[in-house]
Parts: C-alpha cells; structure tokens; sequence
C-alpha cells in the first residue's frame, strides 16, 4: 500500500505582493496561509515537506514553533522554478519514492477540505497516475486541455503560449495536485521541449501535464473546485475582501 505524502511549494519571497517576508506567512483572518494549509492536511501527513527559500527559512520555521506545527522544510536554493521546487522533495526527511503525493501551492489559503477529500478519492477510484482540481472559470490563466476523447492532454499557461488576447474563458487549475511519485517525477526530472518556460526560463510544473499524457499515463482533471479554492496571494488585491 502507498503512503500519503503532502508537499508544499512556499520559496516565494513574497516581494511582488510587497511583503518583506515569505507570502505563505501573510495571516489571512488571523492565521498565516501556511498554517491553515497544514491544518487542511494534517489527517494525510502529520509532517509535510515545505520548499522555502534560504532567506525563508527562518521566518517559516518561526512560525511552525510559534504555532506548535511540524514540518519537514527543504531549500530551493536557486529559484529555478516550480518543477525544480518539487523536485527538492528528495532532500526530504519525508521523501518516499513510491508515495501518493498531495502538492499544494503555498499561497494558496482557502482550499476547501471538501476538495481535498475529492481530488484523493478521484484520484484514487481512477487508480490515476497525476490527478488535479478545476473549475471552469470566465478568466482562466491557465488552462486544461482535452482531446478528441475528452482525455486530458495537456495544463497551458496562456503567458507562455503568447495568448494576445490574454486570459478566455476555461477550465483552470487551483494549485492542488495528487499524484505518484514513482511515475511522475522521473518525467518531471527528464528532458521535455516544454520543460523550461519560454518567458521564464524556469523549469516549471505544469507542462508536466501534457508530458505525462503524451507517455499514455492517466491523468484526471476533477472540476469540483469552488470560488474559494480559486483565490490566491500574488497581490495584496487578491485576498483583501478576506482580511
């Protein structure tokens, strides 16, 4: 039987939301986004892995003793991207190779427990390989495409497909994944034309979507995400009706 491991992604700086600290921290109704996110996934992991950066890491652990949490923290030395951040999941104490693995963007502070509980037991029932929430959305800045089947093929983001028309409406991710790490990180590690982001030059994440579908693995996009789900910390506007 598999092992549940949870990772989260929190090396942001939190410098484009202006914060002089890691935006995973910023308290969102009086509790840092980092520790509801732990609370959400504490019946999964007791111990998560959490990505910081070096100048983060101080702060992050910080927090953890001041809330009376436990986490593993792994550095992203390099900000290389959001596939190099998942990759240092290796450095983990809380590295397992044949784990399922519950990803989780790390500014993301209303993921709702109900959409935790069924991007797993999709993910599960599917007996998937890579397994991620949606919701269909009037402005999507990324977007989950299908093929003639109604398989998922591929997770774009429109800045790096050169969208002039910029966001349309469609189906977006949340930043919350499922998946297993014996059959997903070996392509994320691998080389892929699309590995690196052609705006970014960073070794991104979600292309690894289309990498795995192109391989026949099974991947399930599940649109049971809410409004809630969908908000975000990358400027202070996105999260100030919350305060």
């Amino acid at each position: 039987m598999r092992e549940w491991r949870v990772l989260i992604a929190a090396a942001g700086k939190g410098s484009r939301a202006g914060l002089p600290y890691p935006k995973t921290l910023y308290p969102i109704q009086g509790r840092p986004i980092l520790a509801r996110i732990l609370d959400l996934v504490k019946a999964h992991d007791a111990c998560p892995t959490v990505v910081v950066s070096p100048s983060g890491e101080p702060h992050v652990q910080g927090m953890l003793t001041e809330q009376g949490l436990r986490a593993h923290l792994v550095q992203q030395v390099t900000p290389k991207g959001m596939g190099d951040a998942v990759m240092c999941w290796r450095q983990s104490p809380g590295w397992s190779p044949r784990a399922h693995v519950i990803l989780i963007w790390g500014d993301v502070p209303f993921i709702q427990p109900e959409t935790l509980e069924g991007t797993i037991q999709a993910h599960v029932a599917a007996q998937a390989d890579f397994t991620f929430a949606t919701r269909h959305v009037a402005s999507a800045y990324t977007v989950v495409q299908h093929d003639g089947q109604g398989r998922v093929c591929g997770l774009i983001e429109t800045r790096e497909e050169g969208a002039a028309a910029g966001p349309a409406p469609g189906e977006r991710d949340i930043g919350l994944f499922v998946f297993d790490a014996d059959k997903v990180l070996p392509v994320l590690q691998a080389d892929h034309p699309k590995k690196f982001g052609r705006s970014t030059g960073e070794h991104g994440f979600l292309y690894l979507v289309g990498a795995l579908a192109e391989l026949g693995l099974n991947v399930q996009a599940v649109p049971i995400a809410t409004e809630l789900d969908l908000v975000s910390l990358n400027s202070m506007k996105d999260i100030e009706a919350f305060l």
